[in-house]
């Protein structure tokens, strides 16, 4: 068994990353394979990703775990928590102690408490002025998140926020809001084919879009495109 260095393992999740952007790039995909990465290389138990839609609303676009996904909807839906100040502010927000220190965030601290959660890191993505979204880093252990690992976290999410935004859409607005809106649709049919493929196969969400991902990815196709084929019956999985 080969051990890595931590300079290998961070070098090797910017490669994935940056191996998600080839081509016609899925943004889901880029944004599940930040979640993943986040998680496998930083001190966290889960990830999940909130992202604005064209009128400024947070909608979830990707997560590690049901666990966080649960967590991350009611920030979105609530409109407060960690990952909407980030998102606001620009800034990082960290809850070192979730019990002690999340009493101003009342429903996201009661959330994240009942998945097991005792800390939080959120980072915003960002590229100069623009922020986009938030990242959210969670942990099952009380404490802040090393200086390393907040740098490292930050700048994976500082490749995928210029992935989404690229430089032509610094150009027209119009074409970063109708992208973002893309996403967010296909988030939908890819939670609907989540419902479907677990219905039909007994098995939980998380290994259901396993499921669904590996197919679009050994099919070079989008997610979205997967999912309405399982909606639509074309295929099983």
């Amino acid at each position: 068994m080969v051990i890595l260095s931590r300079a290998s393992r961070v070098s090797e999740a910017f490669v994935k990353l940056t191996d998600a952007l080839v081509g016609q790039f899925d943004v889901l995909d880029v944004l599940h394979t930040l979640v993943e990465q986040s998680v496998e290389l930083l001190d966290a138990t889960a990830a999940g990703l909130l992202l604005a839609d064209p009128s400024g609303h947070l909608q979830v676009l990707a997560s590690t775990s049901e666990a966080s996904q649960l967590v991350e909807v009611l920030q979105s839906q609530a409109g407060v928590g960690p990952c909407v100040d980030s998102y606001k502010t620009g800034k990082v927000v960290t809850l070192a102690d979730i019990q002690a220190d999340g009493d101003r965030y009342p429903d996201f601290q009661a959330a994240a408490l009942s998945q097991g959660f005792q800390s939080v890191h959120a980072i915003p993505m960002r590229v100069r002025p623009r922020t986009i979204g938030a990242l959210n880093l969670f942990r099952m252990e009380k404490g802040e998140m090393t200086a390393d690992d907040a740098s490292i976290g930050q700048a994976l999410a500082d490749v995928a926020t210029i992935s989404i935004l690229q430089e032509r859409t610094f150009r027209e607005n119009t074409m970063v809001n109708e992208q973002l809106q893309r996403a967010l649709t296909s988030r939908i049919l890819i939670e609907q084919a989540k419902g479907v493929i677990a219905q039909r196969s007994s098995v939980d969400m998380d290994e259901a879009f396993s499921r669904l991902r590996a197919y679009a990815r050994s099919n070079n196709e989008a997610m979205h495109d997967t999912a309405r084929s399982v909606i639509n019956r074309d295929i099983t999985l």
